[in-house]
């Protein structure tokens, strides 16, 4: 249950939201199987727990935890293409005809509805959390285009979602930067070994480091030629580390054990009061965590309306 990754979406307006309200709503659009000739299907699940007596939104402490899932038809393009090409050339062949765009793209549709029964189904699940009190909405992906979809449907079902990417007033890039030349970061956090140098050219190369001394005269003179750091992994207050990116996504994040270990004890043996307990501590923690790291950055930038 601790998120892994994240991407963090500032409310424009207060979101006047319950658990009963948003029951409601994501009841109206649940997960499903990809029928026999459907590319896709997109739903909300159960986050915690299974069978039918599981909540479709756990709620703790003015927290909400939700999750979505997609089923996909995989249909690799080298197979569709390799089959509309011999299509085509077999009809070309056989009625001595040129076969266009428009009709190779219709015989290109009936293939893939000809193989869609048989293509490979991938499930993929999507957690966030809604976080009224914080005015922010934390998706547990990496993917802007995985964030998007949940949020996209969320706002489907609720009528009016109104969310906008959390952005700083100072480039995360210029900060990290500043960091790693002055070897030193904000109050609370840490540098660790592990970055991500480009050039700001359009043609200029990238390094990454693992496991390097950040403070070293090679990390320092490719600073000193002008490439900026573009992902650093981060220590914040002995409480969690996590990678920071130039889009403000957090990638491998990583929950200290004194921390996971408070969890196991408050939530006992039960496995539902396990995840729960999970659930909440995460969430305190990020409700200190993210305002520091904003902070950090420059300041979160005020979404318009609030």
């Amino acid at each position: 249950m601790w998120f892994k990754q994240l991407l963090a979406y500032s409310l424009t307006q207060d979101l006047q939201l319950d658990a009963e309200v948003l029951t409601k709503a994501l009841e109206s659009k649940p997960a499903r199987p990809c029928a026999n000739q459907e590319l896709s299907t997109y739903g909300f699940v159960a986050p915690l727990g299974k069978g039918p007596d599981a909540a479709i939104v756990h709620a703790s402490q003015g927290y909400f935890l939700i999750a979505a899932v997609k089923e996909e038809r995989i249909l690799p393009g080298s197979v569709v293409r390799d089959a509309t090409t011999e299509k085509v050339e077999e009809i070309e062949t056989a009625q001595s005809r040129k076969v266009y765009k428009k009709e190779r793209d219709q015989l290109k549709d009936e293939i893939i509805q000809a193989f869609l029964p048989r293509a490979f189904v991938r499930r993929s699940m999507t957690y966030a959390a809604i976080a009224p009190s914080m005015g922010m909405i934390l998706v547990a992906a990496s993917s802007a285009k995985k964030a998007e979809d949940l949020l996209s449907t969320l706002r489907e079902t609720l009528g009016s979602l109104p969310v906008r990417p959390a952005s700083v007033k100072i480039a995360p890039t210029a900060t990290m930067t500043d960091w790693v030349k002055n070897q030193a970061a904000a109050a609370d956090f840490h540098i660790l070994g592990d970055c991500e140098l480009r050039d700001t050219h359009e043609d200029g190369g990238s390094v990454k480091c693992k496991a390097q001394d950040l403070t070293s005269e090679e990390i320092q003179n490719h600073l000193a030629t002008g490439k900026q750091v573009t992902q650093l992994a981060i220590a914040w207050s002995d409480k969690l580390s996590f990678v920071l990116d130039d889009k403000l996504a957090i990638r491998g994040l990583r929950f200290e054990d004194l921390l996971q270990e408070q969890a196991r004890n408050d939530g006992g043996d039960d496995a539902l009061a396990q995840q729960d307990a999970t659930f909440t501590l995460m969430m305190l923690t990020f409700n200190e965590f993210l305002p520091a790291l904003f902070v950090a950055l420059g300041g979160l930038e005020q979404p318009q309306g609030l």
